[in-house]
């Protein structure tokens, strides 16, 4: 039985957890179940991701602001969705439902944030086993604190003439080695980290150029160019900015590069990295740690280890053997643990349990 599901977040700009969030109400949307959004007015969301999710809008000012306590709850209220689940802190501090209504509140964390914020909801959800733990510890219910992860979008077809026009615009030469990392310029995703690794790399190896190009944008970003500068390798990256879409650039990659320090969650780009069938490098940070196999479907390197990023970035552009075995793991793994229709089921049977008083 479809339980109707209304799905709150706060947030004013894109970022992985809002990509996440579209991709997971499109999933849910396609597979028959009757979901609703509630965004910040005037957010990228509001704007350019929400085409055929029914939708509404609220200014959700700050988490301190009782009118946009009280407009958000009573939209909540007023929507008589069994289940209203909220993402990250804003939208779950602003929503606020009596138990015993009706409704139950879910509250989905994808970060080690301060729990007191979350404690009002009815359950909550966590994307890794640890984060979970984390909650548990941290007071949670643990018979109301639920695993489910993340799952990967099928890669997107991009049409020849599209790659061809994206290779024309990066003056992109047929030989080029394109190490891509899609994420914003904020402390967590490692890009000063990536950079210095960057640096420490020969010009070309095995005759083929190798070019950095960076998919994002955010707060670092004067401060990375800099750093680019400073080190002589500005004219080896692309800055190709935050995109809205970023499977073509996925399909252009030849390998994915995903630096993060390690209070990252979980990293959406290990996914993307494995169904769109590109060899992964990343750093052993907590998500990494659950779900990444070092040497068999990534290659792993400490977080903040500029050396030991350089030599894997080496390591793995030299030997296409490699390349195919890392490849073809990452494949079965998706296929195996994180497929679309497995990660909705779970949701299913758990807003089934919840709305029956579970």
């Amino acid at each position: 039985m479809s339980i109707p599901s209304l799905h709150i977040i706060g947030s004013r700009e894109m970022g992985g957890a809002e990509r996440w969030f579209v991709r997971f109400l499109r999933a849910m949307q396609g597979r028959g179940e009757p979901v609703s959004a509630l965004v910040r007015s005037g957010g990228d969301l509001a704007s350019h991701h929400l085409a055929r999710i029914p939708s509404a809008e609220l200014p959700m000012r700050t988490v301190w602001d009782p009118v946009s306590r009280w407009q958000v709850s009573h939209h909540a209220r007023a929507s008589h969705a069994p289940i209203v689940q909220t993402y990250m802190g804003r939208a779950s501090r602003l929503t606020h439902l009596k138990p015993g209504r009706g409704q139950v509140h879910i509250a989905r964390l994808g970060g080690y944030y301060a729990l007191h914020p979350f404690r009002h909801a009815h359950a909550w959800i966590g994307n890794t086993k640890g984060l979970c733990d984390w909650m548990i510890q941290g007071g949670l219910p643990a018979d109301r604190v639920f695993h489910i992860t993340n799952f990967a979008d099928p890669p997107k077809a991009v049409a020849p003439a599209t790659l061809a026009a994206l290779r024309r615009q990066i003056d992109a030469q047929p030989d080029d080695w394109l190490m891509v990392h899609p994420g914003r310029f904020v402390p967590v995703k490692g890009h000063a980290n990536l950079l210095a690794a960057f640096a420490a790399l020969p010009a070309e190896i095995g005759g083929r150029r190798l070019r950095l190009v960076l998919l994002g944008d955010g707060p670092l970003r004067a401060e990375l160019e800099n750093q680019a500068k400073e080190s002589g390798i500005g004219d080896r990256i692309v800055w190709a900015g935050w995109q809205q879409d970023p499977a073509p650039w996925l399909a252009l990659a030849n390998m994915i590069v995903f630096p993060s320090r390690d209070e990252e969650t979980l990293g959406n780009v290990i996914l993307e990295a494995w169904a769109y069938g590109k060899p992964l490098v990343c750093t052993a940070f907590r998500g990494a740690r659950e779900i990444a196999e070092a040497g068999r479907d990534a290659w792993v390197v400490p977080c903040g280890d500029a050396p030991a990023l350089a030599e894997g970035l080496r390591v793995v552009t030299a030997d296409a053997t490699l390349q195919g075995s890392m490849v073809a793991a990452g494949h079965r793994k998706v296929v195996d643990r994180f497929g679309e229709a497995a990660i909705i089921g779970q949701y299913r049977d758990l807003y089934a349990q919840l709305a029956s008083g579970g």
